[in-house]
């Protein structure tokens, strides 16, 4: 073969990689771009999923694919967001992640409050307080976060004393007079076991999942304009880093809409209210 010849192959090939190379720059770039459209979201049954999809259009009128995954339990929501398998979740508060992120060593961030489920006392045995028998068995979340919030509720109606702190449990009630039993069940469970005690301190979410109406149900409920209830209101979640893509900004623009909140207003009178 000529030397002529020889150097014009070397440079076709040259040009054949080239053109591959950027083949599958091209490539890379389209799928990058598709998966900036699409919008992965974890949820827990009522009322998150409900909610996600009243923004659901409004996001696919802005050109997004939304793909909601339904979770029932508060464990793999987080995980599914941490490894980047999920955009987003919906379906926790802030004491409940600062929990998960410090114990699990996660790395995720709220970009947007939307709704506060108020936790109340539930009962098929009792219709309030002054029913409630010595030595009652009363079910709470085991989560630390929860359970803590349920134990402030039953102590802000006087039926117990706590140490002051924010994650108390069981161990740092000081005054019991009724000598109390708890049963810590996972958040998903309690409402399951309402049949075989005598109440339940019950998630918001879970409570109305279970036919309760929080508004008229429940034996107490906290105080929406509390500042003990403000941590709790139930945010969008995202992995740090993530909170200035167009998408997540989408996102909570969606979820903080008008339509939205006269959604939540009108759909849970009151069991769910917005707090945007």
């Amino acid at each position: 073969m000529k030397k002529k010849s020889i150097i014009s192959v070397v440079l076709a090939g040259v040009v054949a990689l080239g053109l591959v190379g950027c083949g599958g720059a091209s490539t890379s770039a389209s799928k990058d771009s598709k998966n900036d459209k699409v919008i992965k979201i974890g949820v827990t049954p009522k009322p998150h999923e409900e909610i996600v999809n009243i923004a659901k259009p409004l996001l696919e009128k802005e050109g997004y694919t939304v793909e909601v995954t339904e979770f029932n339990d508060y464990n793999q929501p987080n995980t599914a967001v941490e490894e980047g398998s999920l955009d987003a979740n919906f379906f926790q508060h802030t004491p409940y992640l600062n929990t998960q992120n410090k114990e699990k060593g996660y790395h995720l961030v709220s970009v947007g409050a939307i709704h506060l489920e108020p936790m109340g006392l539930y009962s098929k045995k009792i219709k309030s307080l002054d029913d409630l028998k010595e030595g009652a068995t009363i079910a709470v979340p085991n989560d630390p976060s929860n359970e803590a919030r349920a134990l402030k509720l039953l102590a802000g109606k006087g039926l117990i004393k706590i140490k002051d702190g924010e994650l108390v449990t069981p161990k740092d009630i000081t005054e019991n007079p009724k000598k109390l039993k708890f049963n810590e069940l996972e958040a998903a469970a309690v409402p399951r076991a309402i049949d075989d005690i005598d109440a339940a301190v019950i998630n918001g979410n879970y409570a109305i999942e279970a036919k309760f109406n929080p508004a008229k149900d429940a034996i107490i409920i906290e105080d929406k304009n509390s500042d003990a209830a403000k941590p709790y209101a139930n945010i969008v979640v995202v992995k740090d880093g993530n909170q200035d893509k167009d998408k997540i900004k989408a996102l909570v623009k969606a979820m903080t809409s008008p339509e939205v909140k006269a959604f939540i207003e009108k759909e849970y009178n009151g069991s769910v209210i917005p707090v945007f």
